[in-house]
């Protein structure tokens, strides 16, 4: 978080006018926004809908192509895959996630800074659509607030991330710098009050409907499912039964596994287009390899061995490299790299499997052991198991837990997340990595932002 003063005006829209230029040379790129710090302000006013779509299109680049939702190297993906217990580094000492695979991470960590900082970035950049509009009169009021209904969502969608990261964190919902420079840390209820709010705002004024055929933008049935997972995570099982719910009623299931993570799949609920026209997904990019031992990483043998036999999933979304003595493997649920097969896969944000898991849980925790059941058998049918034999609670969370950890496998970071939800971290890691501690369940806060602004304090326990 920086405090230097800029002209943010100016700043502000002349990134956006080069947006705008590079919208228009090509309507297939996601167009990167290098959006100002959020303790920037300025006085920003939309004069029309090409400035608004090329500010919020630079949003969701940002998640593609470097931030939190990133298939590359520094999203969660692979960095919380490492910190947990899905992946094994290969790789050099002193590459990024070195540090999150030894659980190593300091306060003066540079990826931990990054994502930080790139989260308030774009967190400033939904904040200047949502007054950016507000104060324009060039639009009607059912487009600003559908504008305004997209915006919170992310602003929802990258403040969930960093809570379930940090822990308590500023909320922030303006541009306006001398409010931001001193904020405090907000607590749980506090963010969780402000996520939901932002999120039901966001269903009940995005278009029911995917306008774009493909699930790039968020719409009011990706703000239900969103919100699903937030009220799973706050613990309201009754919200997130009935959210999940009307999710799954407007939604078509996938059936065969080969093609849950093709762009065309009717299941998948969001996701992110590539960068440029021939391009497939960074996940295919980072994951994929073709010699043994792998050159930087590889699925945990703990992930592979937790599959049942005759699991589909360990068939089908896994993929095996052999030296001869030793099989290595990797994610494969992204089959194409760039340049191959055109643009067959997208990387995929939500998708209706989730909130199917998301339903069974709520469900569980409410006693209704045949609906949970009958929820994770659609799972489970899917990758060719026999129903689950769970028949009380505690077995059906457990349950729940497991088809969640095949299932969602290397995909922005769920297990980490679940593990620490269910007060699992220490019971699943301890015993496997030799750096963990138990205040290893959230990231330090960066060193200088606590410097900045000493109002972040106190740091984290433990580092």
């Amino acid at each position: 978080m920086k405090t230097t003063h800029i002209l943010i005006k100016q700043h502000f829209f002349h990134i956006i006018s080069l947006v705008v230029v590079s919208c228009l040379l090509s309507c297939q790129e996601f167009v990167e926004v290098d959006t100002p710090n959020y303790l920037l302000s300025g006085e920003n006013v939309f004069t029309d809908k090409q400035t608004v779509e090329a500010a919020m299109i630079g949003i969701y680049g940002q998640l593609r192509s470097n931030l939190l939702l990133t298939g590359g190297s520094k999203g969660m993906s692979n960095l919380l895959g490492n910190y947990a217990d899905e992946i094994d580094f290969y790789g050099d000492i002193g590459l990024a996630e070195d540090v999150f695979y030894k659980n190593n991470l300091l306060a003066s960590n540079a990826t931990v800074a990054e994502i930080w900082n790139g989260c308030y970035s774009q967190i400033y950049a939904t904040n200047a659509i949502i007054e950016g509009v507000a104060g324009s009169a060039y639009f009607s009021d059912e487009e600003i607030r559908q504008y305004s209904g997209e915006a919170k969502f992310l602003r929802a969608l990258i403040h969930f991330y960093l809570y379930n990261l940090y822990g308590d964190v500023p909320y922030i919902t303006t541009t306006n710098y001398i409010e931001n420079q001193s904020v405090k840390r907000d607590d749980r209820e506090t963010v969780y009050t402000n996520l939901i709010s932002d999120l039901i705002y966001a269903k009940e004024n995005l278009p029911d409907a995917d306008t774009s055929g493909e699930h790039v933008r968020a719409n009011a049935r990706t703000a239900r499912a969103l919100l699903a997972r937030v009220y799973l995570y706050n613990k309201e099982w009754s919200q997130a039964e009935a959210m999940a719910s009307s999710v799954i009623v407007d939604s078509q299931w996938q059936t065969n596994l080969e093609n849950v993570f093709l762009k065309e799949s009717p299941s998948i609920l969001l996701q992110l287009m590539p960068e440029f026209e021939g391009m497939n997904t960074l996940e295919a990019e980072t994951f994929i390899f073709e010699t043994a031992p792998p050159p930087t990483r590889a699925l945990s043998n703990g992930l592979i061995n937790s599959f049942e036999a005759g699991d589909l999933r360990k068939t089908m979304w896994i993929g095996e490299v052999s030296d001869g003595n030793q099989s290595y493997y990797y994610p494969y649920k992204y089959k194409h790299r760039s340049g191959e097969g055109g643009n067959a896969e997208y990387s995929v944000i939500l998708r209706l499997a989730e909130q199917y898991l998301i339903r069974a849980e709520a469900r569980a925790k409410m006693g209704d052991i045949a609906g949970a059941q009958a929820d994770i058998n659609k799972i489970r049918t899917r990758a060719g198991l026999e129903n689950s034999t769970a028949t009380s609670e505690n077995e059906l969370l457990a349950a729940i837990l497991q088809e969640r950890r095949v299932e969602l496998f290397t995909e922005h970071g769920h297990r980490f997340f679940d593990l620490k939800r269910t007060e699992n971290l220490d019971v699943f890691l301890v015993p496997i990595k030799p750096g963990w501690n138990s205040t290893d369940g959230l990231f330090p806060l960066p060193e200088k932002e606590l410097l900045t602004n000493p109002n972040l304090q106190p740091q984290n326990p433990g580092y």
